[in-house]
């Protein structure tokens, strides 16, 4: 039995064999074949490519390089993300070049002087008390005109203050309401004003409106965004603020420094996570009790007790006395 087995092994094992030797054979035969063949060629002045010469043969085809922003398809832009690509495509700053030489008319200033245009407002917005005050203070004064024509300069009146998605005096659709004004002339000779723009945690500076040529007077604009000369930087003011200064001659009598109770006062929401976290986080470290009240809440947003540290209860304390 077990010699019938041996005999049956080297059998198959002597088959094998002569199958390799066989194949190898011919391929050897057809290789040196081919050789001579292009050694022929060679020497009667033509040449045929092998195919064994060619580029391999890819999976998939090549494809034209576009850049990213280019690319239209989901299978190309699979690998970008939606900020990055609304960043590119629909960024608010397509005016980021703006300057007053480039995009503001000088000529409705010399004809008529420097006279302000606010917009009448529209029946069933909604508009916040700090933009009504706003509105009201340029009314009020001197520059303002009631005539778009004797305008140098113009004024929305559809609230823009508050561009935070979650914010209740957010208003909607306000891109269509812009552009469908008849006076824009793409933003042309217009201030915006901003306080507040994006939403938590990212707090992105997307007003939700390609504001064109117009110039911005915006709170807490990023110094990347912030067109010099064209731009104003204004300070972030709560709706208590006072539409104006004291009584005449306050600032004669007044003594600088002034002698007050409290030299430094901030009162807002502590952000638990996010963006501006790190820094409204580290303000307890200034703060006195005296006259440096640096007082943060920890109520922000529907979850915020998910993240509650161990100082959020004192905090709401004091800011809320």
């Amino acid at each position: 039995m077990q010699a019938k087995k041996r005999y049956f092994i080297l059998l198959s094992a002597g088959s094998c064999l002569a199958l390799l030797f066989y194949f190898g054979g011919v391929q050897f035969r057809a290789s040196r074949s081919h050789s001579r063949r292009e050694e022929h060629s060679g020497r009667n002045g033509l040449h045929q490519p092998s195919p064994d010469h060619f580029w391999p043969r890819f999976p998939d085809a090549l494809r034209p390089f576009f850049p990213w922003d280019q690319l239209e398809n989901e299978d190309s832009s699979v690998h970008i993300s939606p900020r990055q690509k609304r960043d590119a495509n629909s960024s608010i700053y397509k005016g980021k070049k703006c300057r007053m030489e480039s995009c503001f008319d000088f000529t409705l200033c010399k004809k008529n002087g420097f006279k302000v245009y606010v917009y009448p407002q529209q029946k069933g917005e909604k508009i916040a008390e700090s933009y009504q005050n706003i509105l009201a203070a340029i009314e009020g004064s001197r520059f303002y005109t009631s005539d778009p024509s004797q305008a140098c300069l113009f004024v929305l009146s559809l609230d823009t203050l508050d561009r935070d998605q979650l914010s209740p005096q957010y208003v909607h659709n306000l891109r269509s309401k812009v552009q469908s004004l008849h006076l824009w002339n793409n933003g042309r000779n217009h201030l915006i004003f901003n306080l507040y723009s994006g939403t938590w945690p990212d707090y992105t500076e997307d007003v939700g409106f390609d504001i064109g040529q117009a110039m911005l007077a915006k709170a807490s604009i990023s110094t990347e965004n912030f067109r010099p000369n064209f731009d104003v930087s204004i300070p972030l003011f709560s709706k208590d603020h006072p539409r104006t200064g004291g009584e005449r001659g306050f600032l004669k009598f007044n003594t600088i420094p002034p002698l007050r109770k409290y030299m430094l006062v901030f009162k807002g929401k502590r952000y638990l996570t996010g963006i501006g976290s790190d820094t409204r986080n580290a303000l307890y470290h200034v703060h006195n009790g005296e006259d440096v009240l640096l007082l943060t809440t920890c109520k922000h947003g529907k979850d915020w007790q998910k993240h509650k540290d161990s100082r959020c209860d004192r905090d709401n304390t004091e800011y809320e006395k």
